[in-house]
């Protein structure tokens, strides 16, 4: 009788970058034994635009409408970390109620960013029933953007010191209704798939990762929450004005594919609570900083005529940037967002480098995917959330 002998032969796969399970165009060569991954490279750029040297040469409110299209999920975050960067560079106040609306925007922004995350994720592993019922909710927060900026998805609507426009008359009470309606939507999705013998089977202790490995990976988000660390730079660093209202950080300690939907579920549920509070307790006054406008070099511009008072996005001014440096973040849904910014008394930033939470969170793909079926490789890949927009820039 002869023993067979075992297989050199592996076979390697091109995944992407057209694959619709990519969510992008991320390609990966994927070298497989049969049904198991030997190995996994991910071949990034396809989506390259260039987004760091094109910022070195507009002014802020230049770049503004350029930056929605890195995470065009998560639009409100770009524009937020765009315009804190030279506000904390300048030390420039924003009002009180600008704060309240810009966290307003933010938390519908994380809402519909994690709506679109779950839709496709749960088609990933062969449920296509959420991928429909998300849109009820995401045309709702549509609705909402287009009555408070003017646009469904890139909003600019974001400005140094505050924000381009005030609410319109009628928005607060629309978007209580939306929260009211959303919370329901949130416990219909909990039935729906996180005791689904089906999913769980499929999520399940794949694609596990330890706190300790996910801080030296770098990771941040639902990423690092769902490995046991209780980290959100909404708690840590106190920016806008989310140390006025009551929440909690969403964190799971088992670190695999279902902690990280857990988390995001979570989070949901927490960015409703937050807009609730926010809607119900924001102040009066101007939403937007008025003593910025003295920056303006332009002496009686064509802007300030009778004709164009009425206007309400009027074009914001330009002002220098000091010769100082510094790196400002937030906790956008994917994980932390980051800017450094290096300043060089010019209207132009001299370096401009993003940090980009999908980037990093990338880096441990072909870590996870080792000695595990081709398979699992879309359900981990699902569960990082990733948009290549924002990882290649």
């Amino acid at each position: 009788m002869t023993i067979p002998a075992t297989r050199k032969d592996l076979m390697i796969v091109n995944m992407g970058p057209h694959h619709p399970s990519m969510h992008g165009v991320l390609r990966l060569i994927v070298t497989l034994d049969g049904e198991d991954v030997i190995d996994c490279e991910p071949i990034l750029g396809y989506l390259h635009r260039g987004m760091e040297k094109i910022a070195e040469n507009r002014t802020i409110i230049q770049y503004l409408p350029y930056v929605t299209r890195w995470d065009y999920l998560a639009t409100m975050f770009t524009e937020a970390i765009t315009v804190n960067a030279p506000e904390q560079l300048e030390n420039v106040q924003v009002p009180q109620r600008a704060s309240y609306i810009r966290v307003i925007m933010l938390e519908l922004s994380r809402i519909a960013s994690h709506l679109l995350w779950l839709g496709p994720f749960m088609a990933d592993i062969g449920a296509q029933t959420p991928f429909f019922y998300i849109f009820r909710e995401r045309e709702l927060l549509y609705d909402l953007f287009e009555a408070a900026t003017g646009m469904r998805m890139m909003h600019n609507y974001f400005r140094i010191g505050g924000v381009a426009a005030d609410l319109p008359h009628g928005w607060i009470d629309k978007c209580l209704d939306f929260c009211n309606y959303s919370l329901t939507g949130v416990v219909e999705y909990q039935k729906l798939i996180t005791r689904n013998p089906i999913f769980l089977e499929r999520v399940e202790r794949v694609g596990i990762i330890g706190g300790e490995e996910a801080i030296n990976w770098g990771l941040s988000g639902p990423m690092l929450r769902a490995s046991g660390i209780q980290w959100d730079l909404r708690k840590v660093d106190h920016y806008e004005c989310y140390n006025e209202f009551d929440w909690e950080v969403q964190w799971q300690k088992e670190g695999d594919s279902l902690a990280r939907y857990l988390v995001r579920i979570g989070e949901m549920g927490e960015s409703i609570k937050i807009i609730q509070q926010a809607l119900e307790g924001i102040p009066g006054g101007p939403y937007e900083n008025l003593e910025v406008r003295r920056f303006d070099r332009a002496k009686n511009s064509e802007w300030n005529d009778f004709e164009y008072r009425f206007i309400s996005k009027k074009p914001s001014p330009n002002f220098e940037l000091s010769k100082q440096e510094l790196y400002v973040r937030v906790e956008a849904p994917k994980g932390e967002l980051g800017i450094y910014l290096i300043g060089d008394n010019s209207i132009f930033p001299w370096r401009w480098k993003i940090r980009p939470p999908g980037f990093i969170n990338l880096q441990i793909l072909p870590q996870l995917v080792k000695r595990m079926k081709l398979a699992d490789i879309m359900t981990i890949l699902g569960s990082i959330d990733i948009i290549m927009g924002e990882v290649d820039r």
